[in-house]
């Protein structure tokens, strides 16, 4: 496994194509993070973390909105005056989809990147 946020967003993208409404993914700091952020903008529902003894697993709830989702590699570094250019690069129309930072704050979306008027490094988008 070379990536283990990648290979997240794949499971449940493949899941959501195939339709099923839950699917387990691994789990880590990194992923919860962007886990919360996916969940608080409805595009999955709830999750949780499932304890195997060996770092753990996420049951995540699918709600079949995810047309699109992946990293950003490498991790590029954006100030906040340079998010638009990133969002017309990744995201397929304005005000469609989510990027997913990671800042001094935590882990946010573009949005709330711009109120806060803080950049950071690109993680991944979602739409």
């Amino acid at each position: 496994m070379q990536d283990a946020l990648a290979d997240v967003l794949t499971t449940i993208r493949n899941a959501e194509k195939i339709g099923r409404k839950e699917c387990i993914t691994n789990a880590g700091k990194m992923i919860k993070s962007v886990l919360k952020i996916m969940h608080e903008n409805k595009y999955i529902g709830p999750f949780e973390l499932i304890d195997n003894g060996k770092g753990g697993k996420f049951k995540i709830e699918l709600k079949g909105k995810i047309v699109h989702s992946g990293v950003i590699k490498p991790r590029l570094s954006v100030r906040v005056d340079e998010l638009e250019k990133y969002e017309k690069r990744f995201l397929p129309a304005e005000n469609v989809g989510l990027l997913i930072l990671s800042t001094s704050k935590g882990v946010m979306d573009h949005k709330k990147a711009k109120e806060l008027h803080i950049g950071g490094k690109l993680i991944s988008y979602v739409y």
